[in-house]
Formats: structure tokens, sequence, C-alpha cells
């Protein structure tokens, strides 16, 4: 297992991989030492993340190795068939897997993505628009939304001055 920190606009990061792939990536509250890798996946996965941030990547290619039960992975895949810069509902959502009664199961597996960003459950928000759950803290996802529609040009949720 390897692991690294890394800084970045919201936080320090903190990348885990195997030899197959990047396990998680979580943001961290607390200051953090930044540390070197050995491992080519978390290199990579560093190089793209700040390639995110600097509004240059907007999809992620990495060989990424999250362990899940087979329904946690299946709603993990349709995470990342969500288009960078849009957002869909926990409902919607459902209906993309073909399982409308699932919300809360298909909500409780988005909780359970270990991958912040690469895996963009923070594209999820609830049927009434709201910002709803996310491990990283409300404000994070809010500035990763903000984040990507300037990137896109499609408009700001916030005056910046």
């Amino acid at each position: 297992m390897y692991e690294a920190f890394h800084k970045t606009p919201l936080g320090f990061v903190r990348v885990r991989a195997d030899e197959d792939g990047i396990t998680s990536i979580s943001i961290r509250d607390e200051e953090c030492v930044e540390t070197p890798s050995d491992s080519p996946h978390i290199n990579l996965a560093l190089q793209q993340l700040d390639e995110y941030f600097e509004g240059t990547r907007r999809e992620f290619d990495l060989p990424l190795n999250q362990s899940g039960t087979d329904f946690q992975q299946q709603v993990w895949q349709q995470l990342l068939a969500i288009p960078y810069g849009k957002t869909i509902t926990y409902g919607q959502q459902s209906q993309f897997m073909n399982n409308p009664l699932g919300i809360r199961a298909i909500a409780s597996a988005n909780g359970k993505n270990n991958l912040w960003i690469v895996v963009p459950c923070h594209r999820v928000i609830g049927s009434n628009g709201s910002l709803t759950g996310y491990a990283g803290g409300l404000w994070r996802k809010q500035w990763l939304l903000d984040h990507e529609a300037r990137i896109m040009g499609v408009g700001q949720t916030k005056l910046f001055f």
C-alpha cells in the first residue's frame, strides 16, 4: 500500500494506492505535510488533480481500485457518467440505474465513495436543488460545483470580487 499527502485549494488530499490502482482519495481538514510517493499511480493522480484544480482537466484517466460490493461498484460507475459541470438528483440517479425504489441505497453507496472528485459524487444533489450530504463538507461540494461552472462558462452561483 502506498500513500501521499498533497495540498489542494480545498485542503490536503490523501491518496492511497496499491499495485493495481488508486484505492482512495480523501480530503483532510487538518494540516498535513506534503509527502512524495514511489507509486506511479499516486503520482499520476496528483498530477491529474492539480490539472483539475487549474481548470485544464475535466475527466480523469486513472487506474481505479476502490473496493466495494457489486451494487456499490454499479453506483460508482454511474457517477462516472455524470458530465463535468452538470448535476443530477438522487432520484435521477436511481432512474438512470433502473432502480426507482433504490434511492436510499444509492445515496448510501454514494456516501461510501472513497475516490473524492475522481468519482464525482459531488455532482449529485437533492431533488429540490439543495446540497445534501458530502463527506468533504457542504462548503467543499459548493466550491467544486462553482469551480466546474466557472470553467464551463455556464454562470456562477456566487459573486466573486
